[in-house]
């Protein structure tokens, strides 16, 4: 025991003083949880990657806890949001300050390293959660759905006097996927976004923002949708929408050539997590562009795996991504432009992702038009400490990186474990102490001196006092444009373009520079100004850099000007997906202006190029479909599907009549299938032509799943035999239940009620298992009728009630139950279905109805943390409760989100919370709905999309996508209850399924 207590003692001497890793991964594993929590071993929880680095805490708890937005001022002081009362709705657990969250400002006062004083700025509910703060010269900005708000300290006491409205209008209230934090940009302009909860955007006037088009900005797809950038002045005004269709993209970080980076997160569990450079006004593709279906819907030309498929990467119009990450949560970002840190990191990406623990590096090397680049690890906690969870990380004015630290067992999702802890890192070269540099504004050499520096607080002050100056500070910024740093070049060429009369100047000067990101930037800063400048874009369209014509393409956008864009599309080498996504986007609107000389100039190569071929792939004009079908027959086939899938987002009153063509021609039964899904469905079955080509061509279809889409587009009655095959021959759920649904829409269950009264008791039990897959009410009311049914076999019976394990049918039977009409013989099936539904309420009252026992009595996680579980027998809990709606690599139902790397996500109180409480952390995009119909019934489950005509719907325990029609619903109710059911195991089953998951990774 003495030896433990000296042992410790050490450790404790050891990190009291800690810059990084003094103990090894096995003696941080003997610590005890409350060690490991402590904030004396907090820096041994990190792993710190880089050699030449050292890692220290700057603040932690009790001083302030939960951050989730920070920034830095030219003092050194560290500003954060606090989230205590991090969805306290949604988590009645958690205690709640009514006092509300606090933005607080953190100061290291005697220069040691680690922050003395603690000042609130402000606090209040109306700030509770806010997920962005952005500290400029004479106000704070804080992002907090459905606002943004401006707060002033005017009298200089570092306490808020005002708060005024910067913005509205944003969904997302108290959502990890609405507004995000502000950006100072090199141009003096502020860059921000929000996730895919925002839909919109007001003045603080409540007018909606629009795009330069006059088109209202909101997430109906017209055609802006989800995630959106955007930037504005600082005022607020002249709002500018820069690209969109992301799912959570956390924050903007923008470069001195106002270069873009984000992250964006995925659908949870789908490995999908990514990074992108942001191409003014691309489409990111979360969603498909044109209806607004998700990634899970089957399309033409579907991508070969899911990271791609789940940012439609297939599609035309769909920007590519710099790079992915697979498993995460994403969050601060920035650009590294100090000297301080080695060189690797200079103009990099730096990066938190909490999910799996980690503050990461990104190279960026330039790839055609676009980018590619490698991860470079910084810090990870995966291996020592999971609750360590980076939430921002931002620059000091001295270089160093600060890295603020949720600390909780879980992530997101609206749930959180920990109220009371929270930390801040700081990261510098081994032996280089917190210092502060003086800056001075007043005058043009203080000013010039601080625009040079790695803070973006210290910048925005240096550029707002230059460009203030005007010609004052003209000679100054021309020595630095004039000298050997480009990023210095680039801050000054800004500011040059800002004095008055002086623009056209400066952007034609740059134009001639030999730095070609100087020669983009000058394209760049065109954009923000009014003059002419026709002749000096054609002349940049010559130019040899394939990322300054990737700029010239976007600024020449909405402008009309055909024989540029002719010129840039020369460029395109037929491989470069970034620079057709870049044509495209200038082409926008005015694809007929644009293509009108192309296509003459192309006569005879514009079907038979692959390039060219590619541009009109992309085009979206009104010879569209003719273009396309011409150049479908000059291509193989498997280049077909991808021109096929091209129609989805081309209109036209021909498309029947030029796929009918096309069909004629066609040789190819897989050819045939894809014209087949193309065909408006309704208007062809009036056609002749193609009611006498339909019967020879749907034998020939060789996929299950694009014959049985046929037959249920087609209303194919004839068909009934061989979908009925697939019903008992096919062991794919998705297959079979695709069939069933075909099959009740041509005879109901004339052909199941005829397999259970005349078939053999084999096909029998065989069809009361498969049709209770589909959990409709005709389906349910005949299982009813059969486990009632004394006079049928008890196996037919007790089979019938076992398939009453669907979401309504579970409703139907505890109605039945509770008025006691249901015979003892098929009891026990039922118990069974009614103590494990994903019915919360339900289960509670079986459960205590069957077992009796106590529904609200509390399970002790402290307890079951400290045991050791067998992991075997938790892969058989999870086999017997979470298969049915999660998936784990290939086992299982995509209903929930995906468990394949739960492990690297959550920690062991994580783990346990999730099972636990379930509605406590609901992940985004798995809320349940109910779809209250016309006809008096009613749908419930998890709405995928939502299309301008469907609700695309997924039931619990099944992965098939259920289409309703919009005109069908009468109203749509959110249910604030997770539809994952809060499971009453015994402790030890418990504990085997988190060593289980803790697996997986």
């Amino acid at each position: 025991m003495k030896n433990t207590i000296a042992f410790f003692g050490i450790l404790f001497f050891l990190v009291s003083c800690n810059k990084g890793n003094k103990i090894s991964l096995d003696d941080y594993l003997k610590l005890s949880d409350d060690q490991k929590r402590s904030t004396e071993f907090a820096v041994e929880g990190i792993e710190l990657k880089d050699p030449e680095l050292e890692v220290s805490l700057f603040a932690s708890e009790p001083m302030m806890s939960n951050p989730t937005n920070m920034d830095i001022d030219d003092k050194g002081r560290v500003w954060i949001c606090e989230a205590y009362n991090y969805r306290n709705e949604l988590n009645p657990r958690n205690p709640y300050k009514k006092a509300g969250d606090r933005i607080l400002i953190l100061e290291d006062t005697n220069r040691d390293g680690k922050a003395d004083k603690s000042k609130v700025f402000y606090q209040g509910e109306d700030i509770n959660a806010a997920l962005g703060i952005s500290v400029q010269e004479d106000k704070v900005i804080v992002s907090v759905s459905p606002y943004v708000y401006v707060f002033k300290d005017t009298n200089h006491d570092d306490v808020a006097d005002s708060k005024e409205i910067l913005f509205q209008g944003i969904g997302g209230k108290q959502h990890d996927h609405g507004m995000h934090s502000f950006t100072f940009g090199p141009d003096g302009k502020y860059y921000f976004n929000y996730g895919n909860a925002g839909q919109g955007l007001k003045d603080n006037k409540g007018n909606a923002i629009k795009d330069d088009l006059g088109r209202i900005v909101n997430g109906d797809g017209k055609p802006y949708r989800e995630g959106m950038v955007y930037r504005c002045d600082q005022d607020g005004k002249n709002v500018e929408i820069l690209a969109w269709n992301f799912r959570n993209n956390y924050e903007v970080a923008v470069n001195s050539y106002g270069t873009m980076w984000q992250s964006d997160n995925d659908d949870d569990g789908n490995r999908s997590t990514r990074i992108n450079y942001v191409m003014d006004y691309g489409n990111y593709g979360y969603k498909d562009e044109i209806s607004g279906a998700d990634w899970r819907v089957r399309r033409t030309n579907l991508e070969d795996s899911v990271y791609k498929q789940h940012w439609h990467l297939n599609d035309p119009g769909v920007v590519p991504n710099f790079l992915q990450t697979y498993a995460g949560s994403p969050t601060g970002i920035l650009v590294y432009e100090g000297d301080l840190l080695p060189k690797k990191y200079k103009n990099q990406i730096i990066h938190c992702d909490a999910g799996p623990n980690v503050l990461r590096a990104y190279s960026i090397k330039k790839d055609g038009a676009g980018y590619e680049g490698e991860i470079i690890p910084i810090l990870d906690g995966s291996k020592r400490d999971q609750w360590f969870r980076p939430s921002d990380v931002t620059v000091a004015p001295d270089g160093s990186l600060f890295v603020s630290d949720w600390y909780d067992p879980g992530v997101g999702g609206h749930a959180m474990g920990d109220t009371l802890k929270g930390r801040i890192y700081r990261i510098a070269p081994k032996g280089v102490n917190y210092s502060i540099p003086k800056f001075n504004y007043n005058t043009v050499e203080g000013a010039i001196n601080a625009l040079k520096n790695a803070n973006l607080h210290v910048r925005a002050k240096a550029w707002n006092a230059l460009n203030k100056m005007g010609a004052k500070a003209e000679k100054a910024l021309l020595d630095l444009y004039n000298g050997d740093d480009q990023l210095l070049k680039a801050r000054s060429l800004w500011l040059l373009s800002k004095i008055p009369n002086k623009a056209k100047h400066y952007i034609n000067l740059a134009l001639n520079d030999k730095n070609e990101d100087i020669v983009a930037q000058a394209i760049k800063i065109s954009r923000q100004n009014t003059f002419d400048l026709v002749s000096e874009y054609k002349k940049a369209s010559s130019h040899s850099s394939i990322q300054v014509k990737r700029e010239l393409a976007i600024a020449i956008r909405h402008k009309k000007l055909p024989e540029i864009w002719n010129t840039l599309t020369k460029s395109y080498d037929g491989k470069d997906r970034w620079y057709l996504e870049a044509l495209g986007i200038s082409a926008d609107n005015d694809w007929d202006i644009m293509l009108k000389n192309w296509k003459i100039e192309n006569a005879n190569t514009a079907y038979t190029i692959k390039a060219n071929q590619d541009i009109l792939w992309r085009a979206r004009h009104s010879e569209s479909l003719e273009d396309l079908a011409k150049v479908i027959n000059n291509v193989s086939i498997t280049e077909k599907p991808k021109f096929y899938r091209a129609f989805d987002f081309n209109e036209s009153n021909k498309k029947n009549e030029i796929l009918l063509d096309l069909l004629s021609k066609s040789k190819d039964s897989d050819e045939k299938v894809l014209i087949f899904r193309h065909f408006d469905s309704k208007s062809i079955m009036k056609n002749p032509k193609f009611l006498s080509v339909l019967p020879s061509v749907v034998p020939t279809i060789k996929d299950t799943l694009d014959y049985i889409d046929i037959v249920d587009r087609y209303q194919l009655a004839v068909e009934s035999k061989k979908l009925n095959s697939f019903v008992f021959g096919q062991t794919s759920r998705k297959v079979f239940e695709e069939a069933i649904k075909t099959l009740m829409k041509f005879d109901g269950l004339k052909r199941f009620e005829s397999i259970v009264s005349n078939g053999t008791e084999k096909d029998a039990l065989l069809a009361i298992e498969k049709f209770g897959f589909s959990d409709t009410p005709l389906v349910t009311e005949y299982l009813i009728k059969i486990f009632s049914n004394k006079k049928l076999p008890i196996s037919y019976r007790k089979e019938a009630m076992k398939a009453m394990n669907g979401w309504e049918s579970e409703e139907k039977l505890w109605s039945l139950v509770k008025a006691n009409k249901v015979d003892e013989s098929v009891m026990p099936e039922a118990k069974e279905i009614l103590t494990r539904t994903w019915h919360s309420d339900i289960r509670v009252a079986a459960t205590n109805m069957f077992e009796k026992l106590n529904p609200s009595a509390a399970v002790d996680v402290k307890s079951l943390i400290s045991q050791k579980g067998n992991s075997k027998a938790g892969y058989e809990i999870f086999k017997m409760y979470c298969t049915s709606c999660h998936k784990v690599n290939a086992e299982g139902v995509d209903f929930g989100p995906g468990l394949s790397q739960i492990g690297k996500k959550l920690s062991k109180e994580g783990l346990y919370n999730a099972i636990l409480y379930p509605s406590e952390g609901i992940s985004f995009g798995y809320e349940g709905s109910i779809l209250k119909l016309k006809d008096g019934t009613e749908a419930q489950g998890i709405v995928t999309s939502k299309t301008e005509n469907e609700y695309l719907l997924k039931y619990p325990g099944s992965a098939s996508i259920v289409k309703i029609k919009r005109n069908e619903v009468k109203e749509l109710i959110e249910i604030k209850e997770s539809l994952m059911p809060k499971f009453q195991l015994k402790n030890k089953e418990y504990i085997d399924l988190v060593s289980y998951l803790e697996t997986l990774k």
